[in-house]
């Protein structure tokens, strides 16, 4: 994994000891509901449970919440989300992981107030939440959000940042309101973001630091002063992070090799980014449009290289050079051609056996 520098501070500074004492003296486990689906959402879990198995815990995870069973992996079988997975896998009854499809079902609703949870947290669930449910705890439903709110607001906030450019991005605890990520917020950490670090990456990281965070300001969130503290966001600095569709996934070389790298780590993973190139033979004159999938890249800081007139991508130093807009660079360090694994660019290349290649 790339290396990240982290810095961690508080947003907005707490009376923790206090808080802690009155968590450790609570005579009576307060209820908790997780909600969560992917696998990020596990690490979240994972620290609730072992926090909840401490000797001085004042709570227990009573539910968890979790998106219905889908099919993954090649073999394409049904099977239930990793945080189901995981839960199952720690002992977890069965009968306490609930997976509506809506998050406003009735009988779902109905089921959780029989629960009466005290406290519901959310990491990366996947649903809507309505007013109906947001009502049910009285503590509130936290939220995880791996972003420094109100920036990136929305459904992917992590790769939008990365398409950015971003040099520093955080994760945010906050309090869910019906408006989208813009409850009030009561509090986050940063991280300055290294310059090749992909978006599954980050996002791992971001949750794990996510989790810790929760788990130190849980004593107040569970004595209620977390309300009290929790800062309302600045809806005029918000910024949103839309959903990513496969259609965005093409690279258009006419841009800045830097636009264009941020864009490969941004949406690593999936849905990954496309090009076409034309692949080019001096022998018989035929020419084949081949699509890549450009899976690694970097910015090329040679100062010896130039960019070619005739847009001929080139080989040095164990890279593919594809000339970009404004007379930069990028290095293509690995591709995936459609159905096959992920090579070098120095595989690739010697497998054209001579043929040239040119972008379209």
């Amino acid at each position: 994994m790339t290396s990240l520098t982290l810095r961690r501070f508080f947003c907005f500074n707490a009376a923790t000891a206090s808080a802690s004492s009155s968590f450790s003296t609570s005579s009576k486990k307060k209820s908790l509901v997780f909600l969560g689906s992917p696998e990020v959402s596990a690490t979240v879990l994972d620290a609730l449970f072992n926090a909840s198995a401490e000797p001085n815990s004042s709570f227990e995870v009573a539910a968890i919440v979790t998106q219905q069973p889908s099919r993954r992996d090649r073999g394409r079988k049904v099977m239930p989300s990793p945080v189901a997975q995981y839960a199952l896998e720690r002992g977890f009854s069965a009968d306490l992981i609930l997976t509506p499809e809506r998050a406003g079902e009735d009988t779902f609703l109905s089921n959780l107030r029989a629960l009466h949870p005290e406290l519901c947290i959310t990491a990366a669930y996947g649903n809507i939440l309505p007013t109906k449910f947001l009502k049910i705890p009285p503590l509130g439903t936290v939220n995880i959000h791996p972003s420094l709110l109100p920036l990136y607001r929305g459904a992917a906030p992590v790769q939008r940042a990365l398409q950015d450019g971003v040099k520093e991005t955080g994760v945010s605890l906050a309090f869910t309101i019906r408006a989208l990520d813009a409850g009030p917020v009561i509090s986050c950490e940063r991280l300055e973001v290294d310059d090749q670090i992909k978006a599954p990456d980050l996002l791992s990281l971001l949750f794990s630091e996510g989790s810790k965070l929760l788990i130190r300001e849980l004593p107040l969130i569970l004595d209620g002063s977390a309300k009290m503290k929790a800062q309302n966001q600045d809806d005029s600095k918000a910024t949103l992070a839309p959903k990513i569709t496969p259609e965005e996934s093409w690279l258009s070389f006419d841009q800045d090799a830097v636009v264009l790298h941020n864009k490969v780590r941004a949406f690593a993973g999936w849905p990954g980014t496309r090009a076409k190139v034309l692949v080019v033979d001096s022998k018989d004159s035929e020419n084949n449009i081949l699509e890549l999938k450009i899976v690694t890249t970097r910015v090329c800081r040679d100062n010896d290289i130039q960019r070619n007139e005739a847009d001929e991508i080139t080989f040095k130093k164990n890279a593919l050079l594809f000339p970009c807009g404004g007379c930069t660079i990028l290095e293509v360090l690995e591709v995936q051609l459609p159905g096959k694994k992920v090579v070098n660019a120095a595989a690739f290349w010697n497998g054209l056996r001579g043929q040239k290649l040119k972008k379209l």
